[in-house]
């Protein structure tokens, strides 16, 4: 990273102090500000965001770690989500994440080298009723196929 990036993610952790209480228990709302502007949370600022908040580095790391939707590394433009609790399973929902790795030959955590799309299992959205589901960019599709997904997927951006 070079020194103009690290002073646009040094001034943006000072306005993310300004408008949170800067203390340990800001930290989660302050990584999902600093991810939504910068798309992941490196190494770098990490630190700055644990020097800032009075706290150890791994304390960061290990909140970035525990919830699915932070991120230490660049992911995709597109993250889909494909839910792999038992009941998607048992109406499709392997089927759908077999026919995504194969389509994109990436496996469940990886990003395609053109960085179009991330691709996640997740444990449960809560909608077994409409199984299997996926999610794309926080967009919720029930009772898709491995067709309808792979329709889905293709089409974005």
């Amino acid at each position: 990273m070079n020194d103009i990036e690290k002073n646009k993610r040094r001034e943006f952790v000072s306005e993310l102090m300004n408008k949170y209480v800067p203390d340990r228990t800001s930290l989660l709302p302050i990584l999902q500000d600093f991810q939504e502007k910068f798309g992941y949370i490196d190494e770098y600022s990490q630190q700055l965001i644990a020097f800032e908040l009075d706290i150890h580095p791994v304390e960061v790391n290990s909140v970035i770690s525990f919830y699915a939707f932070l991120y230490d590394k660049p992911v995709g433009r597109n993250i889909v989500r494909i839910c792999k609790n038992i009941v998607c399973e048992f109406n499709g929902s392997k089927e759908i994440s077999d026919a995504v790795i194969k389509e994109f030959k990436i496996n469940p955590g990886e990003t395609t080298p053109d960085g179009k799309l991330t691709f996640e299992h997740v444990n449960c959205f809560g909608l077994c009723d409409k199984s299997p589901s996926m999610m794309v960019n926080g967009e919720i599709f029930e009772n898709i196929n491995k067709e309808s997904a792979l329709k889905i997927i293709k089409e974005l951006k």
